[in-house]
């Protein structure tokens, strides 16, 4: 577009008004030769967008409002910072986007309570070790404990 400071048009030079090619049009833009129809379909078009902006920032602080709560009243929950392979971090983000969880922190704690579920045998006899590790233990202190004949 022509400016009337550029030096390659010395002052008193002519300089032809800017044409529609000179500047792409976006699209909230209409040429000056656009029809009736075209500018109140874009009107239309704004005042529908203007009037879901209070809709969609009550929206957003509802969600900050329930993100919040849920956050306080997770006191009797575990955090606990796990790493995960790509695969799985995908995995947790099509559950997010496809609205089965509301983040990956729940799919993830939904996921390994399920593992847990699917694995019971395992944790059974991890148990079952750990009750005979205590009770060695305890036959170990109590040794040391009890004097020498």
């Amino acid at each position: 577009m022509s400016n009337p400071y550029d030096p390659t048009n010395p002052p008193g030079a002519q300089v032809p008004p800017p044409s529609v090619t000179d500047e792409p049009l976006d699209d909230l833009m209409l040429a000056d030769d656009d029809d009736e129809p075209a500018r109140e379909r874009v009107s239309s078009s704004v005042r529908d967008i203007a009037s879901r902006i209070p809709e969609s920032l009550s929206s957003i602080g509802r969600d900050i409002s329930r993100t919040i709560e849920r956050a306080i009243s997770a006191k009797d929950d575990y955090v606990v910072a796990v790493k995960v392979s790509p695969d799985a971090q995908e995995r947790l983000e099509q559950l997010v986007q496809a609205g089965v969880f509301r983040s990956r922190a729940e799919a993830a704690a939904y996921l390994i309570d399920e593992g847990i579920k699917s694995q019971a045998p395992l944790f059974e006899r991890v148990q079952q070790k750990l009750t005979e590790i205590e009770r060695l233990r305890a036959e170990l202190r109590g040794m040391v404990n009890t004097p020498q004949v």
